[in-house]
């Protein structure tokens, strides 16, 4: 079996690619716009792809003739998105449209990553059937992508997710386990917002979501997250308490403190059900990634 991953030198590009590679069965084609970035640098053929160049999409595909591609890369940055509608727009749904019909034209099967981020968050945790209404423009636009897929003659599977965390080997982005944390450690006071509810994903959780869905080539939307239902406030007191910091600089806020350009929805948060029953999909507990991700740390400061 031959896998494309797309957006290999992100998050999830990253974990996807240090998993699939222990699989001496499946051959891993990494495509990333510019230069590979993995810290891995064997056991996959890397070839430079923008996703939004329809022609690299289609010349990408072609000469390499996958059974499966995974579609990680997008504009993820909900604000961005919201600010710069038309970047958002061809980020997000151009380039699907332009996977879909290089996928239609070599038979492959198409994993695409959606997000929580379509539903309003009016109610949560939700299961796949729920009734998608998104309230920013970066939910408008992952909602017409898996339009796209599901209206397309192809074989696919949508993996929707909820707020990934996770390290990437350059340590260059943060997430919310290292912001309490440094924040916490200078004696900084941050205020964490109280009224919104997901069930964040571990990176790891998602592309062992990801492998199992496109080993088995199963077709139709699941859900992968993680499977605590927490606050953001919520998850900053499991981090002071993993690292026995000081509570007294957290506090509570609720979200109306905060301006951002893009409207975020209150509830979301995901039921694993179906996929840990079509998949044999089990995630982490939130405790247990913040383990993880502070043993991850510790190693990439030791190297």
């Amino acid at each position: 079996m031959k896998i494309l991953i797309t957006g290999a030198n992100g998050l999830l590009g990253q974990k996807l690619i240090e998993l699939i590679i222990k699989d001496k069965s499946v051959e891993v084609v990494a495509t990333a716009r510019g230069t590979n970035r993995l810290s891995a640098k064997e056991g996959y053929l890397f070839v430079s792809m923008d996703i939004t160049n329809k022609e690299e999409v289609l010349s990408a595909i072609h000469e390499n003739k996958p059974d499966v591609v995974i579609n990680t890369a997008a504009m993820t940055n909900v604000d961005q998105c919201e600010l710069e509608r038309e970047a958002g727009w061809h980020a997000n749904v151009d380039s699907v449209a332009y996977l879909v019909d290089a996928c239609e034209q070599n038979n492959c099967f198409l994993l695409h990553l959606s997000t929580d981020f379509i539903f309003d968050g009016t109610k949560g945790p939700l299961t796949e059937e729920e009734k998608p209404n998104p309230v920013n423009y970066y939910g408008e636009g992952k909602l017409a992508a898996e339009k796209l897929i599901i209206q397309s003659r192809l074989k696919w599977s949508i993996a929707r997710t909820v707020l990934v965390y996770g390290v990437v080997n350059d340590m260059s982005r943060s997430n919310i386990i290292l912001w309490v944390k440094s924040s916490l450690e200078q004696g900084k006071p941050i205020k964490v917002v109280d009224d919104q509810w997901r069930t964040p994903t571990l990176a790891e959780d998602l592309a062992m979501g990801c492998y199992l869905i496109a080993k088995k080539k199963v077709q139709g939307i699941f859900n992968i997250s993680g499977k605590d239902m927490l606050t953001p406030y919520d998850m900053a007191i499991k981090v002071k308490n993993y690292f026995g910091l000081d509570e007294s600089l957290i506090s509570r806020a609720d979200s109306s403190t905060f301006s951002q350009p893009a409207r975020r929805p209150p509830k979301t948060g995901f039921v694993i059900d179906k996929a840990r029953k079509e998949l044999g999909y089990e995630p982490h507990s939130f405790d247990e990634g913040i383990k993880i991700v502070s043993d991850q740390v510790a190693a990439l400061q030791n190297q």
